[in-house]
């Protein structure tokens, strides 16, 4: 099988900026969750906004995608370069001022106000990333909830792998700070009135924040050919879901447990071999309470365990890009990434609590989504 290695990585978040701007205050132990307003009609919440008001998914696309070709020293075009950019709620704040225009004055509403919407299509953001960097190969757009960013990253290094391209831009782009995805979570009673706090006894639901991270993937035989760094090495995947419910995980974590085991087999490693996993970690009390029994059912030799959701806020569909991207910088730099937000632990799993150095060779980094969606991929030191 083709080895699949990760040569640059885009990434802008709450907590900064650039890759190395939030891995800096990760470590520091810093949150860029903060009280905000972002419409009138709604109450101040706790958000992971990048700036003051909402981002946009195309500038944020943008920018993490041309921060990803420069750290992996490329230039456009690259013609032959795959493109899997995902997003859970993708133009979704589009169509909702759109829907809003329409409803205010229905009647009177002139067609020619519909501009071209088609450019707001769900799929168009990983069709605009291929335009901005030249590619006019394959294009996918993963849409798998929470588990979109994993489920990103693991098809592009099957293509990858099975040779039909050597090299491929993917990832996740999430912008969802919007009327509709604040009132719809708080309806359901999911978010958090103060921070979020992963795994700890009071936690008290997520919080909402925007992300997102782009990884330029290449076959080893073209890094090396090239000469390019390399951040380490993707091994394999899991890909499962529960058929259960649409927003409540299955209560005993088997769809959850197949994926990490499918992952474990495809990357040839057993429990003992993983060093961290970067866990999903939401805050929610029915998220943390099956994730921790999982781990703690498969993995008995007590692993080091982080979310860092208490730093960016959860970025829904870019979660997973943005765990995949800190897993890699903890393998680069050897340092373990705290769980910011914890004060006291509700589960007997051996949680990071501030930045510790430590040899990390294997990490695991999981993805829970609505509707069941499981995702665990596995990566390695090169």
């Amino acid at each position: 099988m083709v080895k699949v290695c990760v040569t640059g990585i885009g990434l802008i978040s709450a907590l900064g900026g650039s890759l190395e701007d939030s891995w800096q205050n990760l470590l520091a132990g810093k949150s860029g969750i903060r009280l905000h307003q972002p419409f009138p009609e709604l109450k101040p919440l706790p958000l992971g906004l990048i700036s003051q008001q909402p981002s946009e998914l195309t500038m944020l696309t943008q920018i993490v995608v041309a921060s990803a070709l420069q750290d992996a020293g490329l230039v456009t075009p690259l013609a032959d370069c795959a493109v899997v950019i995902g997003s859970s709620r993708s133009y979704q704040a589009s169509w909702e001022k759109l829907a809003r225009l329409m409803y205010e004055d229905a009647e009177n509403f002139p067609v020619s106000d519909l501009g071209n919407w088609l450019d707001i299509l769900p799929h168009i953001n990983a069709i605009a990333a291929a335009r901005q960097i030249g590619a006019s190969g394959i294009v996918l757009a993963p849409m798998a909830a929470c588990a979109t960013g994993i489920w990103s990253i693991a098809q592009a290094a099957l293509l990858i792998q099975t040779g039909q391209c050597q090299r491929a831009i993917a990832g996740a782009v999430e912008a969802p700070i919007t009327p509709l995805t604040l009132a719809g979570f708080q309806q359901m009673g999911a978010l958090a009135k103060t921070g979020a706090y992963p795994f700890d006894l009071h936690r008290e639901g997520l919080v909402l924040g925007e992300g997102a991270a782009v990884f330029v993937l290449e076959s080893a035989e073209l890094a090396k050919q090239r000469q390019a760094k390399v951040y380490g090495e993707i091994l394999g995947f899991g890909l499962t879901n529960d058929a259960y419910h649409s927003n409540s995980p299955q209560p005993e974590g088997k769809s959850a447990i197949a994926s990490i085991k499918q992952c474990l087999e495809r990357s040839c490693l057993s429990p003992s071999d993983i060093d961290y996993i970067h866990a999903h970690g939401t805050a929610t009390q029915l998220n943390d309470q099956m994730e921790s029994m999982v781990i703690q059912r498969l993995f008995p030799q007590r692993v080091a365990v982080s979310s860092t959701k208490g730093s960016t806020g959860h970025t829904l569909g870019a979660s997973g890009a943005l765990g995949v991207a800190f897993s890699l910088m903890a393998l680069k730099h050897q340092i373990l990434p705290p769980c910011v937000g914890l004060q006291q632990s509700e589960f007997d799993l051996d949680i990071v609590t501030a930045a510790r150095l430590s040899k990390i060779r294997q990490v695991l980094c999981l993805s829970f989504g609505f509707g069941g969606q499981n995702a665990a991929i596995a990566l390695a030191k090169s």
